[in-house]
C-alpha cells in the first residue's frame, strides 16, 4: 500500500460545516456556504478540505449518527450540492475528503431499527438479557430481547466487526470472521465507493481504533484497515485515507495513509499524555493544569517530548505514510484558548508549517479564532464538566457585518453563538492588514508549497531542542522558533548561519556566533 502522491504537498483544512458559513440564512452553515467560500480556501494555499460528517442524523452528537451514509443530510443540502461542490473544489485545486463513521450508527439507522427486532440480525453486538446485561450494554429499544454495545453515546449503537477474543458463555463476541462482520466490512467498501463515484478525493475515518472489539495489540483491527487499504488501492489509488487513532507508529502500518498527531504519549511508551499545543487534553480553561507544554508563553517547556514522540512515530511508518500535525480539532481546544494569546499564534504557525508532516488547519485558526468558554450544549458537544467542545465549534468570523458574516438569521437561531468579544478577529479585517495572522499563514503556506524540502520529505536536522527551537530542514532552510514570552539567545559555532537570508519571520536575528530571538518571534532563513 502507497499514499498518493498529492497527499505528500498537501494543506489540509478542516471545516466544521454546521459553522462555516449558511448560505441560505436558517443559522446553520451548509454546503452552499463552503461553496462560497472556496475562492477564499484557494487563496489562502489550500489543497484539501475535511469535512466533518454531513450525512443524514437525528444529530444528538453533531452527525457522528449516521442514519443513513449514502444521502447528505437536508440541513446541508443534497448529494447534488455535495457534487457541485466537489467539482468547485477541483477546479480550485482542492480536494474534498469526508468523514466515515465507521464504527456505529445512530440508533434510528434502518440497520439498528431491524435489528432491533430481529434477534437474528448480527450487524450489532447483542447480549441476551441472562442474569442481566454485560457492563456496558444498553437494554433492546424493540421487541429483541437483551441489550446492545454502544461505541460512543448510548444512541449510538456499535457496528459488530467482532472480536479479537472469543470466551464460553459470551456468544455476543463473535469472530471478525462471523455473518455481521463480514457484513459490515462489506457495507464500508459500499459507503466509500458511492462517495468516491462522486468525485470526493478520500475520507478521515472516526474513532478508527474502536471497531473489533477486545482486540490486545489491535492485530484484528489492524487487518480490517489493511484489507480496506488495499482495496481502495484497487478500486481508487488516488484516495486518501486517515484515521482519527492518534497513533500514527500503529495506524499507518496498520493501512493508512495519515493519522493525526494531535496528542502524543501515554501509557503505551512510558510518558505522560501530552498535546502539542496544550499540556492537558480537556477543552476548558481548568483542563490546562500547571505542567508546561514547550508552546506555553512560560517557557518552561521542552520540545524534545514532542520530538521523540515523533522520530519514533516516524521509525516505525516508514515511508508510505504521513504523520498529520492539526492545530486543532472539533473535539479539542483552539490554538488560541486562554491563558494563550494572539500574539502566540504566528511562532506556534511557523513551526507547523516548517516541521516534516501534513499540516491540518482548523478552520478559524488561521485568523486566530479562539475558544469560546461557557457555551450550553449543542448535539453532545458536553461530555463532562470541564470537557466542553462547543467552545471549538463557533461560527466562522467573515467580517464585521451581524453575525460575523456567517449567517443572516436571527442571532437567536444561530446554530452555535458567535465570539462575544468585541475584538474578535474576521477575515476581512485581517485580509486587509499585510501584518496580521492570516497574511503570516498565508505566506508561510506559499514558502511551504514553493519549496519542497519544507514538507513531508525533506530532512530534518535538530539543532537545539529548548527556547528557541532550531533546525535545519533540507539542509537549506534554517527555522528559529521562540514561542516563549522571553527574549532567548542561542550560542552557536556554524558562522555560515550568519550569511543565510531571512525569507520570512520577525524578531529573529542570526550573527556569526549567536541567534537572538525575542518573545513571540519566528525566523526563517535561507542558507
Amino acid at each position: 500500500m502507497t499514499a498518493p502522491t498529492w497527499l505528500s504537498d498537501a494543506v489540509l483544512y478542516q471545516i466544521y460545516p454546521q459553522s462555516f458559513a449558511d448560505s441560505n440564512g436558517d443559522g446553520i452553515g451548509d454546503l452552499g456556504g463552503i461553496a462560497e467560500n472556496l475562492d477564499y480556501l484557494a487563496w489562502l494555499g489550500v489543497t484539501a478540505v475535511w469535512l466533518n460528517p454531513c450525512f443524514v442524523s437525528p444529530m444528538r452528537d453533531a452527525g457522528y449518527d449516521v442514519a443513513d451514509y449514502m444521502n447528505v443530510d437536508p440541513r446541508y443540502g443534497d448529494n447534488d450540492d455535495l457534487a457541485k461542490l466537489v467539482d468547485g473544489a477541483r477546479a480550485r485545486g482542492i480536494r474534498l475528503l469526508l468523514d466515515l463513521v465507521a464504527g456505529h450508527t445512530a440508533d434510528t439507522h434502518p440497520w439498528f431499527v431491524a435489528s432491533a427486532h430481529d434477534p437474528s440480525d448480527h450487524r450489532y453486538i447483542w447480549a441476551d438479557p441472562g442474569d442481566g446485561l454485560p457492563s456496558g450494554f444498553v437494554p433492546s429499544p424493540g421487541t429483541r430481547p437483551g441489550g446492545y454495545l454502544p461505541n460512543f453515546f448510548d444512541s449510538q449503537p456499535a457496528l459488530n466487526f467482532g472480536y479479537g477474543r472469543q470466551r464460553p458463555g459470551e456468544p455476543w463476541r463473535q469472530s471478525v470472521d462471523a455473518e455481521g462482520p463480514r457484513a459490515n466490512r462489506a457495507a464500508l467498501r459500499a459507503i466509500m465507493d458511492h462517495w468516491l463515484g462522486l468525485g470526493v478525493s478520500g475520507f478521515r475515518v472516526d474513532m478508527a481504533y474502536s471497531l473489533v472489539k477486545d482486540d490486545p495489540g489491535l492485530v484484528e483491527t489492524a487487518r480490517l484497515w489493511r484489507e480496506m487499504g488495499a482495496w481502495l488501492d484497487r478500486v481508487q489509488p488516488d484516495a486518501a485515507l486517515l484515521s482519527e487513532w492518534g497513533d500514527p507508529a500503529v495506524a499507518v502500518p496498520a493501512g493508512f495513509d495519515a493519522d493525526f498527531f494531535l496528542h502524543f504519549g501515554g501509557p503505551a511508551n512510558g510518558r505522560p499524555m501530552r498535546s502539542l499545543w496544550s499540556t492537558r487534553t480537556g477543552t476548558s480553561r481548568e483542563e490546562w493544569g500547571t505542567d508546561s507544554c514547550y508552546f506555553d508563553a512560560g517557557g518552561q517547556g521542552s520540545a524534545a517530548t514532542f520530538l521523540d514522540a515523533y522520530k519514533e512515530a516516524l521509525a516505525a511508518i516508514g515511508e508510505p505514510g504521513h504523520i498529520a500535525l492539526p492545530t486543532a480539532n472539533h473535539d479539542f481546544a483552539r490554538l488560541h484558548t486562554e491563558p494563550r494569546t494572539a500574539e502566540q499564534l504566528p511562532p506556534a504557525f511557523a513551526f507547523q508549517l516548517t516541521f516534516p508532516a501534513l499540516p491540518a488547519i482548523y478552520y478559524g485558526d488561521e485568523i486566530g479564532m479562539r475558544f469560546v468558554p461557557g457555551l450550553p450544549d449543542k448535539e453532545g458537544s458536553v461530555l463532562a464538566p470541564g470537557y466542553n467542545r462547543a467552545g471549538s465549534r463557533t461560527p466562522m468570523q467573515w467580517d464585521s457585518s451581524p453575525n460575523a458574516g456567517f449567517s443572516t438569521a436571527p442571532p437567536e437561531d444561530l446554530y452555535l453563538p458567535i465570539d462575544p468579544d468585541p475584538g474578535r478577529p474576521t477575515v476581512a479585517q485581517q485580509r486587509a492588514g499585510e501584518n496580521s495572522l492570516l497574511h503570516t499563514v498565508k505566506a508561510l503556506l506559499a514558502l511551504r508549497r514553493a519549496n519542497p524540502e519544507l514538507g513531508p520529505d525533506g530532512s530534518l536536522q535538530i539543532l537545539h531542542d529548548g527556547y528557541p527551537l532550531a533546525y535545519l530542514r533540507g539542509g537549506r532552510f534554517l527555522v528559529i522558533v521562540n514561542p516563549s514570552g522571553s527574549a532567548r539567545v542561542l550560542s552557536h559555532d556554524r558562522p555560515e548561519l550568519a550569511r543565510a537570508t531571512e525569507v520570512e519571520g520577525t524578531g529573529v536575528s542570526v550573527a556569526e556566533a549567536a541567534i537572538t530571538a525575542a518573545p513571540f518571534s519566528f525566523g526563517i532563513f535561507q542558507l
